[in-house]
């Protein structure tokens, strides 16, 4: 198999990379900061050993993608029957809504931060999103989203203002209360927040969108290598900025909204810019984190049922997908323009996630074994990372609503 030339790749990357920005959206901010609130900086080792899984399975939704031509909600159905394909649009359906309401009241969140009414921030965020499905075409659609994307660089600037000290990241690395109840609880919604259903249908959906073939699978597998790198450290200028600012006296108070965050960030850029990176960084993430989660139910749920579904259609062509698109967008929308408090919930969403997915990642195994040509099906330590990351993802969930219970 050769692979692509470097002009095409150039073309091919931009799946992977829009898919991993998506992660790093306003639930994943949220968790970062209170990791950092909370407990300093030991969390951050964490964050950067997830790196390495999250390729994985990742990768994998590629391999799948272009060797197979169908997507994960169709491959499912296809392989594995119909109630299993179900019970995976289940998860999706569930994991998006609560990622769709998280990343509408972080942006209801930044526009009351400028006075802006929820009902606005709200209006002109679902417009936005409706107007960039409506491109006609995925890979302007994915373009848009890249650029969006580009907002979220705000964090690391917050984190280099924020000048951390490498002597106490080291002794709080080496500082891990894996017997306390609140540590291990957060630490299941980190990982929750890292690993989502809609990440699996979007990047196996896109990859057939896009018609990759096996010459472009070393360009995509390298995009999806650099996006997971890249979101991990994003996340991980969030979680830093947050426990320098309590290392160096600042509040340490629990912090459960962007408005709250984006209050305990200002003063390191002075107020007001201060204040303006982070809603910039937060607005980036949300309004990525939406497109491509919306776009995972369309065409995760278009598969299962058997819809036709392509951005390359109009919307007369394909009517389920564009309806459940907009549905997802408004609905959800609506739903936070009623119910103002709802990132309260986020944690828990979070810890759901690392459930929900551990049995997406478990499909996407059985999945490989069977439809992969042998070569390129998981073999060695990548197949022992992806079952461990499945197993460890349960593992997690479970320790996270148990540890909410007691």
């Amino acid at each position: 198999m050769k692979a692509a030339a470097p002009l095409r790749m150039l073309g091919i990357w931009g799946t992977g990379m829009l898919v991993m920005l998506a992660d790093t959206d306003a639930g994943n901010v949220v968790a970062a900061a209170q990791a950092g609130t909370a407990w300093g900086y030991r969390l951050l080792p964490l964050l950067l050993i997830l790196i390495p899984p999250l390729y994985a399975v990742q990768e994998l939704t590629v391999r799948l993608g272009i060797f197979s031509r169908r997507g994960y909600g169709e491959l499912v159905r296809e392989r594995l029957g119909i109630t299993w394909a179900c019970v995976s649009a289940t998860a999706l359906v569930i994991a998006t809504i609560s990622s769709l309401v998280t990343q509408f009241t972080a942006i209801a969140g930044i526009g009351e931060l400028y006075g802006m009414p929820r009902s606005v921030s709200l209006l002109l965020a679902a417009s936005a999103l409706v107007a960039i499905a409506r491109t006609g075409s995925y890979r302007r659609t994915q373009n848009a989203a890249l650029i969006v994307c580009a907002l979220e660089l705000a964090f690391f600037v917050l984190a280099w203002a924020a000048r951390p000290d490498p002597a106490t990241m080291w002794r709080h690395a080496l500082d891990m209360p894996l017997r306390s109840t609140s540590f291990m609880y957060l630490a299941a919604a980190m990982a929750g927040a890292v690993f989502s259903p809609w990440m699996i249908f979007y990047q196996q959906s896109a990859v057939v969108e896009k018609g990759l073939s096996a010459m472009d699978y070393v360009a995509e597998r390298r995009d999806t290598a650099v996006g997971a790198v890249l979101t991990q450290l994003t996340t991980a200028a969030v979680l830093i900025t947050m426990a320098a600012i309590v290392a160096e006296g600042g509040s340490s108070a629990p912090l459960n909204s962007v408005s709250q965050i984006a209050e305990a960030v200002s003063p390191l850029l002075g107020g007001v810019f201060g204040r303006l990176v982070f809603s910039v960084g937060v607005l980036g993430g949300a309004m990525v984190a939406a497109i491509v989660s919306s776009l995972a139910l369309a065409w995760g749920v278009g598969e299962v049922a058997g819809l036709r579904r392509s951005l390359e259609c109009r919307p007369m062509q394909a009517p389920g997908f564009y309806a459940l698109y907009v549905c997802a967008v408004v609905g959800c929308a609506l739903l936070v323009w009623y119910v103002p408090d709802l990132i309260a919930l986020n944690l828990a969403a979070q810890v759901v996630s690392a459930l929900l997915s551990s049995l997406v990642v478990g499909l996407l195994i059985v999945l490989a074994g069977r439809v992969l040509p042998q070569e390129y099906r998981p073999q060695g330590w990548y197949w022992l990372m992806l079952l461990c990351g499945a197993c460890g993802l349960a593992a997690m969930g479970l320790v996270g609503v148990f540890g909410s219970l007691l």
